[in-house]
């Protein structure tokens, strides 16, 4: 092959750079017969064609990946997402994961801490815990990461509505064990536009909520530049029955949205941009999945270098985490859901993903037993050392079908973010139903098919057995509700109220203003002011968001 001008450059610029900042694993690449594995493969001739949609990976447009080496260099985050009961029984679940080989943690918070209700509200009688963990104060943060040093993991944290609030205790808790909020890593989902549209848990109306993300990604732009301050998640939009491009079509005009918004709030397009994560569902159909993500990664480069000017390479990269499908587990035959997980997870890899969660098989029935996330955890750990497909760089380029799927995703997710804009953009989108309307049909076509027949789903509505489904499950004692509510109750009364009540009345008066309230929220949680409390003040400035429906 003739060597290119474009692959010289890059070879001895990105590649080279990107060596000596992160060393390739040390054991050699070869396939079971001895042979070496090449880096990268690429065509015989490189035309302007390949350049302008595929290039170089860690070169825009990014399609082959954004960095240089890919898995080569090191593998992806190694996510289990896990949180139940109180902080104390979450604590037990994430040092087990830990021990284990997961390489990062990731927070499922309980449905009262996610709508900002402390666990004492008449709002979170019978959900305390239930499905992640209760999460009132910093005194609960402390305790969810009691022996789990900061500095040594990174954390991501489902959270959208409250996010300032969760992020400040992390903040807080950081300063406790003595690690500076610069050196903090990790994500927090912060992203509260397809909480409207595809999952519920929103608390206020769009406008304050936009202006909250916006005011995370300023502080965090100064004090967290480690830290990816939203991931703009599609994961939740899919679970919800759209389709890939919608999936991706949705997801992106979320983000040009937020963008627009930190813009208009005065905020340089470079200052934040390199913080933006994206969290994207990895479905069934292996070779489409694979192609979303890389034309995600191509739209997303485009719109930040042609629309937003963007410049820092950084700044044009799409970076996500990916979480399997958690709508196509099935409650029959659930080992069926190993394989599935397994094709899901392949999905993502060869797609490029920085991190991954792999669900557990019993998630249709229940929270996930230990032995089963450890089956989860152990589904990624073979892919990553005895599958090879971590030992070259986007290893599918080129195959004709992948390349046309690529495009045709591209070319109709695009189309269909024009649509968006033409309807007054996200928020008008929000309060009209279009985007909901969309995903809605698109469930509903799905499901018909299910039921129908059309579409086989394996061990369900074709290749049945007769089956006493008793897994073993995990199930949360209901006594943990009143042992949390009473915890909160011996917190409140231990503290000094004098100082809380002053930092809440301090935030009041932000709240009327247009100061950046991470600053007043982070000393009010230092003070051991309570989720619920934070938020009932914010309630009160700002109102609730009422749906359409």
């Amino acid at each position: 092959m003739k060597k290119h001008p474009r692959l010289d450059n890059w070879e001895e610029n990105e590649l080279k750079k990107s060596i000596s900042r992160f060393p390739e694993r040390k054991e050699r690449f070869t396939n079971h017969g001895g042979q070496e594995i090449s880096r990268l493969a690429l065509p015989k001739d490189i035309d302007e064609d390949y350049l302008n949609n595929l290039g170089f990976p860690g070169q825009y447009p990014f399609t082959r990946g954004v960095q240089p080496t890919m898995y080569r260099g090191r593998f992806w985050t190694m996510r289990q997402y896990a949180g139940f009961s109180t902080a104390a029984e979450s604590n037990k679940r994430y040092r087990y994961l830990l021990d284990q080989g997961t390489t990062g943690l990731s927070i499922a918070f309980d449905l009262p801490t996610q709508i900002g209700y402390d666990s004492d509200d008449p709002m979170s009688i019978g959900e305390v815990g239930k499905v992640g963990v209760a999460i009132d104060s910093l005194a609960d943060m402390e305790t969810l990461f009691d022996q789990i040093p900061l500095d040594k993991v990174s954390t991501s944290m489902t959270i959208n509505s409250p996010a300032a609030i969760l992020l400040a205790m992390y903040v807080a808790l950081g300063e406790k064990q003595g690690v500076a909020s610069n050196q903090l890593r990790g994500t927090i989902q912060n992203d509260v536009l397809k909480e409207y549209v595809a999952r519920g848990t929103y608390i206020f109306p769009p406008k304050p909520s936009l202006r909250l993300i916006t005011n995370i990604f300023q502080w965090c732009s100064e004090q967290m530049p480690a830290f990816n301050t939203i991931s703009i998640s599609g994961y939740h939009i899919r679970e919800a029955g759209s389709t890939a491009i919608q999936e991706i079509a949705f997801t992106l005009a979320n983000a040009v949205t937020y963008v627009q918004t930190a813009l208009d709030a005065g905020l340089e397009i470079d200052t934040f941009a390199g913080r933006l994560a994206f969290f994207f569902n990895a479905s069934s159909d292996l070779l489409e999945e694979i192609a979303k993500f890389r034309a995600a990664r191509r739209l997303w480069a485009r719109i930040m270098k042609e629309r937003f000017g963007a410049k820092k390479p950084s700044s044009l990269m799409l970076r996500f985490h990916t979480q399997t499908a958690g709508n196509t587990l099935t409650a029959k035959q659930i080992d069926n859901n190993i394989v599935r997980v397994t094709i899901q997870a392949l999905s993502a890899i060869f797609g490029g993903t920085q991190s991954l969660h792999t669900n557990s098989k019993d998630e249709a029935l229940s929270l996930p037993t230990e032995d089963s996330v450890r089956t989860a955890l152990r589904t990624q750990q073979i892919i990553a050392h005895e599958s090879g497909v971590a030992n070259t760089v986007d290893p599918l380029a080129g195959s004709f079908y992948i390349e046309e799927l690529t495009d045709r995703i591209e070319r109709e997710a695009a189309t269909l973010m024009d649509k968006v804009e033409e309807e007054g953009g996200v928020v008008a989108c929000i309060e009209q139903g279009f985007i909901q309307r969309h995903i809605e049909d698109a469930s509903y076509d799905y499901q018909e098919k299910v039921e129908s027949g059309e579409r086989i789903i394996v061990g369900m509505n074709q290749f049945q057995i007769e089956e006493n489904i008793k897994p073993p499950l995990l199930r949360v004692d209901p006594a943990i509700e009143q042992a949390q509510v009473e915890s909160l109750a011996r917190l409140k009364k231990d503290r000094d109220n004098k100082n809380v009540n002053a930092s809440l009345t301090h935030l009041k008066k932000a709240a009327q203003g247009d100061e950046n309230l991470m600053p007043v929220i982070l000393e009010a949680v230092k003070q051991y002011a309570t989720l619920g409390e934070i938020c009932n003040v914010l309630r009160a400035e700002f109102g609730e968001y009422k749906d359409r429906g």
